[in-house]
């Protein structure tokens, strides 16, 4: 039943913002930074705890600054951090990206994660989780953006949505993403991730939604309470 309501819910946001071609870029079409794998990383952790300008300006600048990922890696911490400071949380991301890094070079002798794509969506999940600082959705983001696989990350938007839907009734994100996968047809998980965002932004917010406003509202659990 939850998978015909999923497949009911992906036409209906369809109808409302469109069917969205996969590329990379974050779900209002923007930021689209993201040349090589390791950049897609960089980027998905710059974009942690911060807004989507934010993130944008602060890799711009680390690309500025350091041209190549061999000078991230053998700048001083508090150099990198200076570079990235718009994206907040700029000290512990520095470090956290460099530890990246240099892991890369030890086991790899390069700085590049090309090799993922021989991986399956599982090994690669496993891998990229083995980093500091590298959750679900960060890995995730990387599958579905950086790789293209069929999986939908979870960021705040999309949990609560669902759960206020009804949909699912889950207590954190990483929750929501174990369950939902198996939930949503083949092919549809670009389609899903980017047009909950776009209504969790522009509609279904954290805080004062515009359920009168909603075609999501009659099919709403939290929108039926309400009233």
């Amino acid at each position: 039943m939850r998978s015909q309501e999923m497949s009911s819910l992906i036409k209906t946001l369809e109808r409302i913002y469109g069917t969205p071609k996969p590329e990379r870029c974050d779900a209002e079409g923007e930021n689209c930074f993201q040349d090589t794998l390791l950049d897609e990383l960089v980027g998905t952790i710059l974009s942690q705890n911060t807004t989507d300008n934010n993130s944008s300006l602060a890799f711009q600048s680390l690309k500025t600054a350091f041209p190549a990922w061999d000078d991230v890696l053998n700048a001083p911490t508090e150099v990198v951090a200076k570079a990235i400071y718009q994206g907040g949380l700029s000290n512990q991301k520095a470090a956290r990206i460099q530890a990246i890094l240099r892991h890369l070079k030890e086991t790899t002798g390069s700085l590049g994660l090309d090799f993922l794509a021989e991986k399956s969506s599982d090994e690669v999940l496993e891998y990229l989780l083995s980093f500091n600082g590298v959750g679900i959705k960060t890995a995730a983001c990387v599958l579905l953006f950086g790789l293209g696989r069929d999986i939908c990350p979870v960021d705040t938007h999309i949990h609560r949505i669902l759960n206020r839907l009804g949909v699912l009734a889950t207590n954190h994100p990483d929750e929501t993403f174990t369950i939902l996968q198996p939930l949503i047809p083949m092919g549809k998980a670009y389609s899903i991730h980017i047009n909950l965002i776009r209504h969790g932004k522009r509609i279904c917010k954290a805080q004062n939604p515009n359920c009168t406003k909603c075609l999501l509202a009659e099919r709403c659990k939290y929108a039926r309470d309400r009233d």
